[in-house]
């Protein structure tokens, strides 16, 4: 699950994992995760043997498995016949492609080579013109009339191919561009990169004011979670934001339905002229550097020294999976070529197999996945599969002996401690 949720994201296509019948699709739970955080995922499950094909869990018997996965996906789709397998597939499918969302299909065992009629494509989703049109105007207007107006971009940007598209808007409207915690990496070859993350209260105290003091903040493809903007102390006011995600545009207190992103996006640059003014604000985040070989113990941002001495010195930058806990926050210091992380349930065991599965679609390029001794007890042995898959992910494992990010909620407790890996 993890492994086929990183390929989805890495390469903005669908991913695919296959599990088998009864504890394989208990396993996919945790993969149905990026339900939340917009990765399509193909999630295939044998299952016993039927004389038709469900779309989702369906299957009363099976109503554990059912109770465990439907709540992680999306579009379930209705039994029928064999005859109808097909179609449902595609529709399925298309609605993974449309919303950015993983599915779920039960492939019955005495199906899985049954012949079948060619599927014609599935009609496009509806859009409105106008109220795109309508949506477009107002959006410029409020980003003109605000004084401090910032552009904050999340996952949506990269799960609908839209970041050169993105680069080019923010360009246009002249206005500081930031990500969001789950965004981190966006945009890091646009010509005028972010100026950095925002983490609130916990980040750079210049991006925190920016984004809170900002008029008009315009959330593009953007979550609202808890990692996202829990630590903003509630001093970010929604409602006088303008949010774009999930096909749907909220300002004030309507909202624009069924308003694609990448329509969006292409209605704003229509409406705006070419530009080569440079955006407003500070200069970017700079990474730290100059690791000193002093004896004294290796702290987490010595890693990220480490790392990003190696950038300077003129390699190429790598795609970061990172597990959670101290090596996710490390991550973030890193130069990196983007950052994938578990960041909305903030979950443990991402990282190895999310690196095996973005090096699988990757075209070659090496992944560099960091992960804590807790996360790597639970699914670093998955690293057994790279020789056979022909693939060879570069690990940093904090070996720091402990579940540190539960001894932060209660350091007196001894059961937190690990043995030396």
């Amino acid at each position: 699950g993890f492994a086929g949720d990183a390929a989805a994201r890495y390469s903005s296509t669908l991913g695919v994992a296959a599990v088998t019948y009864g504890a394989g699709a208990f396993n996919m739970v945790n993969g149905g995760g990026g339900l939340t955080r917009e990765s399509p995922c193909r999630h295939f499950r044998g299952r016993a043997r039927r004389r038709a094909m469900r779309c989702c869990c369906t299957t009363r018997p099976h109503a554990d498995t059912q109770s465990s996965v439907q709540g992680d996906h999306r579009r379930p789709g209705p039994a029928g016949r064999p005859g109808q397998g097909p179609a449902e597939i595609s529709r399925v499918l298309g609605a993974a492609r449309a919303l950015s969302r993983p599915v779920y299909l039960e492939i019955p065992r005495n199906m899985v080579n049954a012949e079948v009629e060619p599927v014609g494509d599935d009609p496009a989703w509806p859009v409105d013109r106008d109220a795109l049109a309508a949506c477009a105007d107002e959006v410029l207007a409020a980003m003109r009339s605000a004084k401090s107006p910032v552009l904050m971009v999340c996952v949506e940007v990269r799960r609908y191919g839209l970041e050169a598209k993105v680069a080019e808007l923010a360009q246009r409207l002249g206005v500081p561009v930031v990500t969001t915690f789950m965004g981190r990496g966006l945009l890091a070859d646009a010509p005028t990169p972010p100026l950095g993350t925002y983490i609130g209260v916990a980040g750079d105290a210049e991006i925190t004011r920016l984004v809170e003091e900002s008029d008009g903040l315009f959330l593009l493809g953007a979550i609202l979670s808890d990692t996202n903007f829990a630590v903003s102390q509630r001093k970010i006011d929604l409602r006088k934001t303008i949010h774009a995600f999930d096909r749907a545009v909220t300002l004030g207190y309507h909202t624009y339905a069924d308003i694609p992103l990448d329509g969006l996006v292409d209605a704003l640059l229509e409406r705006l002229p070419p530009s080569d003014r440079t955006t407003r604000g500070k200069e970017p985040h700079a990474y730290p550097t100059g690791l000193q070989a002093d004896g004294e113990p290796i702290a987490p941002m010595d890693i990220a020294r480490a790392v990003n001495d190696r950038v300077r010195a003129g390699q190429e930058p790598l795609l970061i999976a990172a597990d959670m806990g101290d090596c996710l926050f490390t991550a973030m210091d890193m130069i990196d070529a983007g950052l994938m992380a578990p960041g909305y349930y903030a979950g443990m065991g991402f990282g190895v197999p999310a690196g095996i599965g973005a090096q699988c679609v990757s075209g070659g390029k090496r992944i560099l996945t960091v992960v804590g001794d807790g996360a790597f007890q639970m699914t670093g042995w998955e690293l057994g599969n790279c020789r056979r898959l022909g693939i060879d992910p570069i690990v940093i494992l904090f070996n720091n002996a402990s579940w540190e990010m539960l001894r932060t909620f209660q350091p007196e407790s001894a059961f937190n401690d690990l043995d030396d890996w």
